[in-house]
């Protein structure tokens, strides 16, 4: 009994960490030969990982659990679509490809394997591998590979919940990167709690618009991969989107080798609202704002000249 993670980034590791304590755990990354991460200084694997370079060697896995970022995994998946057919694949990434529209569970549907799920909600990598107590959600839509899913990947800290709603799912967890980086840029240029919190409101208020307007249930919204995603990623440093967030507030340089999965989502959804018609401002306005289309103080004015309305 054996379990593949590809892609051995912090979250990949992290993961590989914690399930090694129950079972081996296959760590794949395309340049990975050490058991020290380095986005995960002071950890180093247990010797139940197997740490590999070689793609081929995962292939005795039983479950493969894929953590690579969201714009790389349509290809990896085009590129091993002979290697991942036929076993159950989890997407461990957040957002929305920026080529297709897709989300990672339409992305590995395209194997015509068994049902994909999506492992996602809130969670920093260093948490996982540390073994503080973290509760994720498990979604796919067939129910009985859910629950086998939920007992092998389930450990004493990492508490899985199942759930049917994959669409759901997973667009909570790529719209809430796209709030957290408003909300980091609204911190960044000093306006306040306050103003995130109405942010924060409002950010999910466009989450449920748009996940709805795609097929998604409004419980799976107000749980873990929605709501309480949201919460985490928008009021602490170590998301990686509030920082980005930050920087764009505060006028400072990102660093460009950091993934920002929130900016290419952004993107996306400002397409996707544009075509289907959807009202998505805080959405439209970060992809301005990433793309150097409109200044910080154009994009607050812009959604406070909005028309005054009921809630």
């Amino acid at each position: 009994m054996t379990i593949a993670v590809l892609g051995a980034g912090a979250f990949g590791a992290a993961l590989a960490e914690t399930l090694s304590r129950q079972e081996p755990v296959i760590l794949w990354g395309r340049s990975q030969t050490t058991r020290r991460i380095a986005k995960l200084p002071g950890l180093e694997l247990a010797e139940n990982v197997t740490v590999t370079a070689e793609i081929a060697d995962t292939d005795q896995a039983e479950i493969v659990l894929l953590a690579l970022p969201m714009q790389v995994l349509g290809r990896f998946v085009d590129d091993h679509a002979t290697r991942l057919r036929g076993r159950p694949l989890v997407a461990c990434c957040k957002g929305v490809d920026l080529r297709s529209g897709l989300g990672p569970a339409e992305i590995l549907a395209r194997l015509d394997g068994p049902a994909p799920a999506v492992l996602t909600g809130p969670s920093f990598a260093a948490d996982i591998a540390r073994g503080l107590p973290t509760a994720l959600t498990l979604a796919c839509a067939d129910d009985a590979l859910a629950e086998t899913l939920q007992a092998r990947l389930s450990t004493a800290a990492l508490r899985l919940y199942r759930s049917p709603d994959v669409i759901g799912a997973e667009l909570g967890g790529a719209l809430k990167n796209v709030i957290a980086i408003a909300a980091g840029a609204v911190i960044g240029a000093g306006l306040g709690d306050s103003a995130r919190a109405a942010l924060m409101t409002r950010g999910y208020a466009e989450m449920l618009r748009f996940a709805l307007a795609r097929g998604a249930r409004a419980e799976t919204l107000a749980g873990l991969s929605g709501f309480g995603d949201l919460v985490l990623t928008c009021t602490s440093d170590h998301s990686r989107n509030f920082r980005y967030g930050l920087a764009l507030g505060a006028g400072q340089e990102f660093d460009p080798a950091t993934t920002v999965e929130g900016a290419a989502t952004a993107r996306a959804v400002a397409q996707i609202a544009r075509t289907e018609g959807l009202d998505m401002p805080i959405s439209t306005m970060v992809a301005a704002l990433v793309d150097g289309r409109i200044s910080l103080a154009d994009a607050m004015q812009s959604l406070l000249n909005r028309p005054l309305k009921q809630e």
